[in-house]
């Protein structure tokens, strides 16, 4: 009775593969590039990473707004028991150049009968043509062209944040895509263990039938399906959670989340061939010592530093500037007169120049502002230092885990080949009646753990070859 209660209840615990949710076999292959141009295209943080670039530019047109020409225009009027005192107007413009120099075209027009002798004019007015030039302090550098130069190294800044943002982004969606990599293939190994072993108990339980075998083999085989059912139903959550972090990095135009189905499925791990990167890592490394994020990140910053370093360097100089005017009749600024000719009168008589001179006797604001540059570019270029050696290291030790993750994987492909043929040997004495049911299992489930392990094996070392792309700072470029 209990080999016929057995063979009944034996339908109750074998479930079908369906219940489990695994991937259909139809699904589309869902390669990593394709993965990489969907987050660069869609995800959020690229998107944020893009609003980088604008700002630079926005910033950039800020500081070049202290470049730009300016129109002004003053009137000053007295009057007094109706007495018009004196009228004065002034209007033109002032154009800053790179060099530190100043540029004046201005139209004075002044009237009165108290007014001032010094600003009387021709009746018809006067037309001014000047230019300001700092002598010392100001004219290597000064506040515009410094604020100028740091708004392009802000460029460069955010250029290269954006980059580091792009890489460890990358880094993250890669984790998750190896991931769901080998949740699939442990699945696939997973379910075909499970159908070798409802195949087996098929035959097992026939023979039985016919009194070739014992009613414990059924038993045995029967409990081996029900381990293989919960193992295939703990890699059908393991993988369905995969695909929930997968769809992490999954977005669409306007910022839609998308998520994982199954119509789209990693690829079979067995089916890629992992090989060492092109380049040593000494190689890996000078690559990446010229555009490494982290290392472009300080080189910019001593840049910036640099420059206001130059800046408070520029404050130790005394302030001397010369401002010389040419004056006109009018519009006319070559006019012949009894004194001599028009350009004669321009050079030598009709003008108006002035020298400024300004010099902190101690200095003790400015030899501050440069001692603290000079400290801060010292800290930065201890940073770059140990930043430099940091990668160094970091590449080189991803490089190392590379070399001893192929040689893993090289060794257990072997071992599970020899795995493979212990089983078929076994099964070759199981069936000439040489062996019993619980060696076969016993093979069986060695093969399925060397298996397991090549999987991750495969994983891991997909998984570190992008991570040493993202100590080299290559992602996403």
């Amino acid at each position: 009775m209990k080999p016929t209660i057995l063979i009944v209840l034996l339908p109750l615990f074998c479930m079908p593969l369906s219940l489990f949710g695994q991937p259909a076999d139809s699904a589309r292959l869902f390669s990593q590039e394709e993965f990489f141009r969907w987050i660069l295209k869609y995800h959020p943080v690229v998107q944020q990473a893009r609003l980088l670039d604008r700002e630079a530019e926005a910033i950039e047109r800020l500081a070049r707004g202290g470049f730009d020409p300016k129109a002004y225009a003053e009137w000053d009027q007295k009057s007094f028991e109706q007495k018009e005192y004196y009228s004065i107007g002034e209007g033109g413009f002032k154009i800053p150049t790179w060099y530190g120099a100043e540029l004046k075209a201005a139209y004075t027009v002044t009237d009165g009968i108290y007014l001032n002798p010094e600003r009387n004019l021709p009746e018809a007015g006067q037309a001014v043509l000047g230019l300001k030039v700092p002598l010392a302090r100001g004219l290597i550098i000064d506040e515009r062209r410094a604020t100028l130069q740091q708004a392009k190294l802000m460029a460069q800044a955010n250029e290269v944040e954006r980059r580091a943002m792009i890489n460890g982004l990358l880094l993250e969606a890669a984790s998750a895509y190896w991931e769901w990599a080998r949740a699939y293939n442990e699945l696939l190994i997973q379910q075909q263990a499970l159908a070798l072993t409802e195949e087996r108990l098929a035959g097992i339980v026939e023979s039985f039938l016919q009194g070739d075998k014992p009613a414990i083999d059924t038993l045995e085989t029967m409990i081996q399906v029900q381990n293989r059912q919960l193992s295939l139903n703990d890699a059908s959550v393991s993988y369905r959670n995969a695909s929930l972090q997968l769809s992490n990095y999954l977005w669409y135009e306007g910022a839609v989340p998308v998520e994982a189905t199954d119509g789209l499925r990693p690829p079979v791990l067995a089916e890629l061939q992992p090989a060492l990167p092109a380049l040593g890592a000494q190689a890996i490394w000078r690559s990446a010592s010229l555009s490494h994020p982290e290392i472009r990140r300080y080189e910019v910053k001593l840049s910036q530093l640099e420059v206001g370093r130059q800046l408070a360097a520029e404050q130790l100089k005394p302030r001397l500037d010369v401002e010389y005017n040419f004056l006109s009749d009018g519009n006319d600024f070559i006019y012949n007169t009894d004194n001599g000719s028009g350009l004669t009168n321009l050079v030598g008589q009709n003008y108006k120049w002035g020298l400024s001179f300004e010099f902190p006797l101690l200095l003790r604001k400015e030899r501050g502002k440069l001692q603290l540059a000079k400290l801060k570019i010292q800290d930065a270029e201890y940073g770059l230092q140990q930043k430099r050696v940091e990668i160094a290291n970091k590449i080189g030790a991803y490089y190392n885990e590379l070399e001893n993750l192929l040689q893993q994987t090289r060794l257990t492909e072997r071992t599970v080949a020899n795995y493979q043929a212990l089983l078929d040997a076994e099964i070759e004495k199981f069936n000439l009646g040489e062996s019993s049911i619980f060696l076969l299992n016993s093979r069986e489930q060695k093969l399925i753990d060397a298996q397991l392990k090549l999987t991750a094996l495969r994983g891991k070392f997909f998984k570190s070859r992008i991570a040493l792309e993202w100590a080299a700072g290559q992602l996403g470029e």
